[in-house]
């Protein structure tokens, strides 16, 4: 099967899933108990009231009708407007999600350096007090919620130490040295829980490299244990490890919206939460979804990739099919 043929079946895939999880976003959004013009206008508003703003809303047509509405108006990048601001949902999410993009990268890719090395020293030491120190932190970090290390850091941090602020924001064409100064807690919290997770698969992944019979063939000709880890090791270990780094996108979205309550960042989890909170149910859809993309669109370059790795599954699925 040639490469193109692959990748547009992963396009297909994606577009399936991209369909399927709007169809659930939307249900689910619009049948949550409770009534939208109520919690809009309050419990004293009129009867005549309520079923104008239902109408403005079109809460009073079918499900379906106002399903396919959305969608269409969204392949046209229309994600509707706010009825608290009155702005373009659009407007109001484009300065969001740059915030929420540079924490969940920056924290992907603060735990991917700190996982793979650790990892990997842990799983050839695993028989001294070293590598067990390495798999005790790890497992101590897993346990510890993105909240409560954002607490603790601000505590020592920003509180005791005065080293770094304690919650804003600011724009990196403003000023890049604070920008990088108040994200740097916030990127801290987010990655010490996945740096932890990364690092007992990529020990693990280490683990099994070790028990190769080609590894024990490189090295009965002569190759050091690092030299065969770094140059054949790594790559064998990385499908595990870019199979846990897909799966670990959702967390690390939901983990940014906690962290940006705790830090008070402007960006689109806190949108989401203050969306929800007055029931905007148009924002809470077009947040919602640009997450779920988001997620489908790593999690299928994530796919390809697996491919680039290791070329042995291109002949393997082509032979599948």
């Amino acid at each position: 099967m040639t490469r193109s043929r692959l990748i547009a079946g992963r396009l297909a895939t994606f577009l399936a899933s991209l369909l399927a999880a709007s169809v659930v976003i939307f249900c689910l959004v619009n049948l949550l108990p409770g009534d939208v013009a109520t919690a809009i206008l309050g419990d004293q508003a009129d009867a005549e009231s309520l079923a104008a703003l239902r109408a403005q809303l079109g809460l009073d047509r079918p499900l379906v009708v106002r399903y396919l509405e959305w969608m269409g108006d969204m392949l046209t990048g229309n994600f509707g407007t706010s009825v608290g601001t009155g702005q373009s949902v659009v407007g109001m999410i484009a300065p969001k999600l740059g915030v929420t993009l540079w924490l969940v990268g920056l924290g992907m890719m603060l735990a991917i350096a700190v996982a793979v090395p650790v990892g990997m020293v842990a799983a050839l030491r695993r028989r001294r007090w070293s590598g067990a120190l390495m798999s005790a932190l790890s497992q101590l970090g897993m346990a510890v919620p993105a909240f409560l290390a954002g607490i603790l850091l601000v505590v020592l941090f920003a509180v005791e130490l005065h080293w770094l602020p304690a919650n804003g924001y600011t724009p990196l064409s403003s000023n890049p040295v604070e920008w990088a100064r108040h994200l740097v807690l916030p990127v801290l919290s987010l990655a010490l829980v996945q740096a932890s997770v990364l690092t007992r698969y990529v020990r693990s992944a280490f683990i099994e490299v070790l028990g190769e019979d080609w590894f024990r063939t490189a090295r009965s000709v002569g190759w050091t244990t690092r030299n065969a880890m770094v140059r054949h090791g790594l790559r064998n270990a990385a499908l595990s490890v870019v199979t846990v780094l897909g799966l670990q996108l959702a967390t690390l979205f939901v983990g940014a919206i906690v962290v940006e309550s705790v830090f008070a960042l402007p960006g689109l989890g806190r949108l989401l939460l203050g969306a929800v909170q007055q029931r905007e149910l148009v924002l809470v859809q077009a947040i919602v979804m640009i997450l779920v993309a988001l997620v489908l669109v790593i999690n299928a370059l994530v796919d390809l990739s697996y491919m680039a790795i290791d070329p042995r599954l291109r002949s393997t699925e082509g032979e599948a099919r």
